[in-house]
């Protein structure tokens, strides 16, 4: 979100009887204006965390995914979006912080993850 000190993928919630992948595949339409190729599923990772007072418990699925032109400017206000390499990536702010480890590890072995908390 932007005026956050932190990085996150971009994606969403599930629609009601909406695959996965299928609501990757919006978001990206939604969020970057992008049309995408949901791809095979790569990792999960289950997050507990607390906002606003209250815990909050997240089960991220994480797809590869061959994405078309991006808007990094963002279709949503409140978002802002940015493009980092490997590199790049090491060196952010990216919640949550287990997927970060986990994505790392995938570009490294390429291996299905499976990181809870």
């Amino acid at each position: 979100m932007k005026g956050d000190r932190h990085y996150f993928l971009p994606g969403g919630h599930l629609n009601f009887g909406e695959s996965a992948g299928a609501a990757l595949s919006r978001e990206l339409k939604e969020e970057l204006g992008a049309k995408s190729e949901v791809g095979p599923l790569i990792g999960i990772c289950e997050h507990v965390y607390p906002e606003k007072g209250k815990k909050h418990h997240e089960i991220n699925l994480i797809f590869r995914a061959k994405v078309g032109k991006v808007d990094l400017g963002g279709k949503e206000k409140k978002l802002k979006f940015y493009l980092k390499d490997l590199k790049e990536f090491k060196k952010i702010y990216f919640l949550p912080k287990d997927l970060k480890e986990a994505l790392i590890g995938y570009f490294k072995n390429k291996k299905f993850f499976w990181q809870n908390f």
